[in-house]
């Protein structure tokens, strides 16, 4: 078996997509282990985002792969920033989102490949190029252009462990082991 850690943002906690979110899972056959609903600090947001300089050069890519196949230039927006403070900008965007309201915290499992398979329910990380039937495609708002120019985290709902070793080392930053369904609990 497989789990993943996925967490309903704060933006995805006040619309009131919980129930919508949560049945999502269940109707493709994952169960639930464990869930909680909390308000995070920063050093746990900052211990979530951004875990190594390979991280912050990932994310750095990743903005300019999608100003590039956008048509835009993302030198006009980040000027001469390297991918890597591109990704500590965006640190600190992530971890003022998920410090701002209530995050319902989960961990789902599933057969060998549930990490895969919340990815695709869950949809990509900006709204705007997740197709219909995904979490983000069908109630995702917030665009790109928006975030930039306001200087903050691109609002899109939900997080989902992208590895089975992410999922891993998200499991025990949010969550204890006796807060998580285990097994023994069916047998007393």
């Amino acid at each position: 078996m497989e789990q993943s850690v996925v967490l309903v943002k704060p933006d995805g906690v006040v619309r009131g997509l919980i129930g919508e979110i949560v049945s999502r899972f269940e109707k493709a056959g994952l169960r639930p282990m464990a869930m909680k609903m909390i308000w995070i600090d920063e050093s746990l947001a900052f211990k979530h985002y951004g875990v190594d300089d390979e991280w912050f050069e990932n994310i750095g890519q990743k903005i300019r792969q999608f100003y590039e196949e956008h048509g835009m230039d993302p030198n006009e927006e980040f000027g001469k920033m390297t991918n890597h403070q591109m990704g500590e900008m965006v640190q600190k965007w992530n971890v003022a989102y998920l410090t701002e309201g209530p995050v319902l915290a989960m961990i789902w499992e599933g057969p060998a490949g549930t990490v895969e398979i919340i990815r695709k329910i869950v949809g990509p990380t900006y709204p705007i190029s997740a197709p219909p039937g995904t979490i983000r495609g069908d109630f995702g708002l917030d665009s790109p252009d928006i975030t930039n120019a306001e200087k903050r985290s691109i609002h899109n709902l939900i997080h989902a462990s992208g590895t089975v070793e992410e999922a891993a080392r998200e499991r025990q930053l949010w969550f204890k082991e006796n807060e998580i369904y285990s097994k023994e609990f069916e047998k007393k």
